[in-house]
């Protein structure tokens, strides 16, 4: 591994700062800032993304941070993407940032992004508001009370990038990575079990696009990377914090580049996993496997960054609207009462647990009221962000739907709630399809379904990203 990297930083340093010079303005001029801050939680604490974890994190590995970059363009439109090595961006985690930006910054939601690595080595969060959630009042106390300061870290974030905003170039270009695998090998394991459909699928679909936006001040140094890719942060399941491939592909590029704050933005990984991991490779640790992953992915933004890529200039625009995601026929109070009646505990429990709702609300929701984001960076750069855990599909549709320009999708942005399938993966079923929905103790971090999603869920995702873009097209146009 220490070979490795040497290498890369050899080429890094070698290769790319020759070409900086080669980048000019072009067009309306941007203004820049970045910014990062910590956000390690204190030792011992629980971890999300694994509901079969036993015991707290004991040990950090490599610290987590919030990162924000902040973009203007000339007539002071502005947009800030922040990144986090977090497993998800709860929706309350979300409305109190939005308010508080807005107090303090003048930021519209529309302008702030707000997105989560999805790494399963990180802290523990809560993003429901009920009394249901059972954790142990110590627990809970702890989850609070990291997330109210985890509120306020990305609220400073925002405002130090904010506050850095000076003439800068930007630029996007892409490259591949390879090691993300579909995991939805169906036949691996009986239908109805819990793991259904999670093996490798070396044949199913994948993307391993790798987008990078370089941002170089105006004497050409290069002062931020946001990069993304659409994979799992799971080639570890440790009791240590780290941010997994993505969080160490970021301190690889940290290390090549000094003074540099490299971001990264979670694709549609729903159903990818990267491969190998955890033990499959003898004499390498799951932490290596994530190392060597994180170094793949810096040499793919190494090649993207040398790759000619385009400047982006002009109008930034941003949109950001829900959309209702409906479900199929929710349950009756007395298919509930009945399902209590299971010999499964875990039915027992989703079926308590929908009886609580429905005596406290009156009634269960037949939907869900789903955030889509549209980002206009120039005429050259569309990002879509979808929300929580969307599969692959959307990405690859998105992308040939959206032709005329170079399009970024990324998932896990603003509110996590599960599994997104698209019309696929929703009709080959099994976990990331449904199954991943129902409510058990381990998994209250997600947000209580009364049924798994209808199965137009796909259309209605990719028909609002549609009408939000061509909404942005026309006010682009004026």
């Amino acid at each position: 591994m220490p070979e490795i990297m040497r290498t890369f930083k050899f080429c890094a340093l070698g290769l790319c700062l020759p070409f900086a010079a080669a980048i000019e303005l072009a067009g309306e001029p941007w203004q820049a800032g970045v910014a990062v801050l910590p956000i390690t939680p204190d030792l011992p604490m629980w971890m999300s993304g694994y509901g079969a974890r036993t015991k707290p994190a004991d040990q950090v590995i490599a610290p987590l941070h919030a990162k924000a970059l902040a973009l203007e363009d000339g007539r002071g439109r502005r947009v800030v993407i922040v990144t986090t090595d977090l497993l998800g961006i709860p929706r309350v985690l979300r409305e109190a940032v939005e308010v508080e930006v807005r107090k303090r910054y003048r930021l519209s939601p529309e302008e702030v992004l707000i997105n989560a690595s999805h790494t399963h080595c990180g802290p523990e969060l809560r993003g429901v508001r009920t009394s249901l959630n059972d954790l142990d009042p110590v627990r809970s106390e702890q989850v609070a009370r990291y997330q109210a300061k985890l509120s306020e870290k990305i609220v400073a974030v925002i405002g130090e990038a904010l506050g850095r905003l000076a003439p800068a170039v930007a630029s996007y270009g892409q490259a591949k990575a390879g090691f993300a695998m579909n995991r939805r090998k169906n036949y691996a394991l009986k239908p109805g079990d819990f793991g259904y459909g999670k093996a490798p699928n070396p044949l199913g679909p994948v993307d391993h696009d790798v987008p990078v936006l370089q941002v170089k001040d105006r004497g050409g140094r290069m002062i931020a990377l946001l990069f993304g890719y659409a994979c799992h942060n799971t080639t570890s399941s440790d009791y240590a914090f780290h941010g997994d491939y993505a969080g160490f592909a970021q301190t690889t590029l940290e290390q090549a580049y000094p003074g540099i704050v490299a971001l990264f933005m979670l694709g549609c990984g729903g159903d990818q996993n990267p491969h190998p991991r955890r033990t499959m490779s003898p004499g390498l640790s799951a932490i290596d496997l994530a190392k060597l992953h994180g170094q793949t992915l810096a040499s793919a933004v190494e090649a993207a960054i040398n790759a000619f890529p385009r400047p982006l200039s002009g109008k930034i625009c941003s949109i950001i609207e829900n959309v209702s995601l409906p479900y199929l026929t929710v349950p009756t109070r007395e298919a509930l009462e009945q399902r209590l009646k299971s010999n499964l505990p875990a039915n027992r429990d989703y079926a308590q647990v929908l009886l609580d709702l429905l005596k406290r609300d009156g009634e269960l929701p037949a939907s869900y009221s789903y955030p889509v984001q549209v980002i206009q960076l120039g005429p050259d750069l569309t990002l879509v962000g979808l929300a929580s855990e969307a599969v692959v599909d959307f990405a690859l549709r998105l992308k040939q739907e959206l032709p005329e320009r170079s399009v970024w999708v990324s998932a896990y942005n603003n509110d996590f709630m599960g599994y997104i399938p698209s019309r696929r993966v929703w009709a080959e079923g099994g976990y990331e399809g449904g199954t991943a929905m129902t409510y058990s103790r381990e998994t209250m971090y997600r947000v209580v379904h009364p049924n798994i999603w209808n199965p137009s869920v796909e259309d209605i995702i990719v028909g609002k990203v549609l009408q939000l873009h061509d909404r942005l097209e026309k006010n682009y146009s004026r």
